[in-house]
This record gives structure tokens, C-alpha cells and sequence, in this order.
């Protein structure tokens, strides 16, 4: 299937969002800086770097192009990827027993210009002790990932509930993102017969 929407994120996770509800993606990765700037609220942070990345992904390309930016907030406090074991284990600790915020912010340029949307979902996570902190970054899963967890993975057995949506924890709202889509004139779903790879 060819590709309807550039994505401006080397995001396994997003690709894979997008692939589920038969959006087709040609994945162009950007480099911006991704430093918070002083006094900015994690909204308005989230999405800064979800429209300069759609805007960059989009120099040069026919495709609308998407792009998204997701963190994971406690007490007013962005927590960003980990930086090593260290890190990790701070930012877990820090998150075990009580209630976050995580916020996606996506934006679409394309033919209706440049749309976007911000979600926020409360995420509460059990009490977490230190030796299954340890476990879990030995598996090598949370070093990528903002607040040094993946509800898609195995820290699945960490979160007690959620309000809001999974998918945009995982990093994609997918609602509001089909509506953006829908706007920029983007089908879901392939046509009748057509294969989805």
C-alpha cells in the first residue's frame, strides 16, 4: 500500500498506531532540539516540538506529514528518557504509588494547514519496589521511553489504572489523530480490494 502520511518520528510505536488503523506511512525521522524552554508549561513544550517536527518533516514532501511529541509529567516536572540505570530508577520511584499525567500533543500539516491537538491522560501506578526496578531496566525496555516506562510492555503490570487514552500513552491518541487525518482529507481505511501490507 502506498504511503498516504509522512511521519516526522522514528517512533516504532507510532508507526505501528498509525499501521492499525490502516494508515499507510513513509517515516521521515527529524532532528530538532527538544529542550524545554524556561517557564514553559509541559503543554505548550509538548506541542512546540509536535509542530516543528511536522513542520520540518514536511520541507519537501507532497505527503501531509505528521508529527507528535508525548511526556510523561509529575508535580508540574517533565520527565524526559532516562539517561542511564540511574536515572531510571529515580524517575520510577518517583512514579510508584502515586498518580501522573502523560501529554501527546500531534500535529498535521497538510491541504487544511497546519492542525493539532493535545491530549492528557492520568496515569496511576502501583508501588513499585526497588528490586523490580532493577529487573525492569535489565530488560532493556525503558531506556527509550519518556518517564522510564512502556505501558505496551512490561510495565504494563505496573499501572493500576488509567483515565484517558491508552493509545496516546503509548503515543498516539488515535481518536483525535483519525480526526485530524479526516480533516486533512486522509481515508482510514484502504479502499475495497486493496491490499494492506
Amino acid at each position: 500500500m502506498s504511503p498516504v502520511l509522512r511521519l516526522a518520528s522514528a517512533s516504532p510505536r507510532r508507526r505501528d498506531l498509525l499501521a492499525s488503523i490502516g494508515i499507510a506511512v513513509e517515516v521521515a525521522p527529524v532532528d530538532i532540539d527538544e529542550t524545554p524552554r524556561p517557564d514553559e508549561s509541559a503543554e505548550a513544550y509538548v506541542r512546540r516540538l509536535a509542530r516543528e517536527k511536522a513542520e520540518t518533516g514536511a520541507r519537501g514532501s507532497a505527503l501531509p506529514t505528521l508529527g507528535s511529541d508525548t511526556a510523561v509529567v509529575q508535580d508540574g516536572r517533565i520527565l524526559g528518557k532516562p539517561r542511564d540505570r540511574a536515572h531510571a530508577a529515580e524517575m520510577l520511584s518517583a512514579l510508584s504509588g502515586r498518580a501522573h499525567a502523560v501529554l501527546t500533543a500531534v500535529a498535521v500539516v497538510g491541504p487544511a494547514g497546519l492542525l493539532e491537538t493535545c491530549v492528557t491522560t492520568r496515569v496511576v501506578m502501583r508501588a513499585v519496589a526497588a528490586g523490580e526496578i532493577d529487573a525492569y531496566w535489565a530488560t532493556g525496555e525503558p531506556a527509550d521511553k519518556a518517564g522510564g516506562y512502556a505501558i505496551q510492555g512490561r510495565a504494563a503490570v505496573f499501572v493500576e489504572r488509567i483515565e484517558g487514552s491508552h493509545s496516546a500513552v503509548v503515543g498516539l491518541p488515535l481518536f483525535e489523530t483519525a480526526e485530524l487525518l479526516r480533516r486533512q482529507g486522509i481515508a482510514l481505511w484502504p479502499a475495497a480490494g486493496e491490499a494492506v501490507s
